[in-house]
């Protein structure tokens, strides 16, 4: 599966810069501010301020942007390339968050999040059971883990799309049902499935999950 992670990052990479050529910095990050509080407002989160919360997998415009009262960190591979050659990503513009230019696979947290955010994110990373891991790890007892996932909607395109990189951005392919059975592992509670967007061959959506409370 390394080559399709390979290939799958690469193709982020190409499709960040041709999708944000063209937008100004400014509006297109309003809007995005706007995107992510329309979701929080959606799912009806309300993050404490103080809280700590990490934004794995966060991209150039995550939802690190918005959590101004809040302790975060802000984990992804290409951070340092994206500060580099996108006008619209700037760290020094966000100075309460703590940016960490790593794969999730190998983020070690000091210590447990309230919350955990993974949005737009889990079906490209390299090694899904380990970020799983990572995610879980991660989030503190009686925490809260949000991760949003592309769904198959057809079992052929599915498993087409295993073969052979038709959907060359994401190197995992699964249907809501799987992925619903991968969250639930573990004692965690599904407490949301949000539908957020419909595609032909995929749908979106956003889970909701509680972390097991300590062991007594």
């Amino acid at each position: 599966m390394a080559w399709r992670w390979d290939i799958a990052q690469a193709a982020e990479w190409r499709w960040w810069k041709r999708y944000l050529k063209g937008k100004q910095p400014e509006e297109y990050l309003h809007w995005k501010r706007q995107y992510w509080r329309t979701l929080l407002a959606e799912l009806k989160l309300d993050i404490p301020s103080r809280a700590r919360c990490l934004d794995a997998g966060c991209g150039p415009a995550g939802l690190f942007m918005i959590l101004e009262q809040q302790s975060v960190a802000a984990v992804d591979p290409l951070l340092d390339r994206y500060e580099e050659a996108l006008d619209h990503f700037d760290k020094g513009n966000y100075p309460w968050v703590r940016f960490v230019n790593q794969p999730l696979e190998v983020f070690e947290p000091q210590q447990p999040f309230d919350f955990v955010f993974c949005l737009n994110a889990i079906n490209h990373v390299e090694d899904l059971d380990r970020c799983w891991e990572r995610l879980r790890k991660a989030v503190k007892p009686d925490g809260t883990l949000v991760v949003s996932v592309d769904t198959h909607n057809y079992g052929f395109f599915k498993h087409l799309f295993r073969l052979i990189p038709g959907d060359v951005l994401h190197p995992h392919q699964y249907d809501l049902k799987e992925y619903q059975q991968m969250v639930t592992q573990g004692g965690w509670t599904l407490k949301q499935v949000h539908l957020k967007d419909q595609q032909f061959f995929f749908n979106y959506y956003v889970f909701v999950l509680k972390a097991p409370a300590a062991s007594v």
